[in-house]
């Protein structure tokens, strides 16, 4: 399949908030009331996470115009740390496949893309969370797993 990678904008807010709510229904999250919270914030997040350029995204288009993938990354202001030259830190979020055109390369296209404009950002690392499906992709791309902890309040 012939596709499009372009950087997503406000206009695209409706792809972005699908494919997070999509993402964790597919991770097992079935709670109507939980998927509607994460809408919810995530609508609020990128619609001025995008506008401040702390969130940027990218999309996958079919030949059709049909939006069948994304993915983004988060740029957070952070102190230096060991490894890193910029103030800030580069999280990967929200890559996502439509089933349907799945195994044909565009999340490892998408992860590409991201890649290329952290390097290019100047950053030196980029972390993410993966999802288990997600795993063989990143392992492939090199991440490798740290150490970071999460405490549930």
């Amino acid at each position: 399949m012939e596709i499009n990678i372009r950087k997503a904008n406000l206009d695209d807010l409706m792809h972005l908030v699908h494919h997070r709510r999509a993402m964790f229904e597919e991770m097992g999250y079935r709670e109507p009331a939980v998927l509607e919270q994460v809408e919810e914030s995530s609508r609020e997040y990128f619609s001025e996470a995008l506008r401040t350029g702390a969130y940027k995204a990218w999309l996958a288009e079919d030949p059709n115009g049909r939006i069948v993938a994304g993915g983004g990354i988060v740029i957070a202001n952070w102190p230096g740390y060991p490894g890193e030259n910029l103030a800030k830190r580069a999280w990967i979020l929200n890559m996502y496949t439509e089933p349907e055109a799945r195994r044909r390369s565009m999340a490892k296209k998408l992860l590409e893309v991201i890649i290329d404009w952290c390097r290019t950002a100047g950053f030196r690392t980029v972390s993410l969370h993966a999802s288990p499906a997600g795993r063989p992709l990143y392992e492939s791309a090199g991440f490798q797993p740290t150490n970071e902890m999460r405490l549930t309040l």
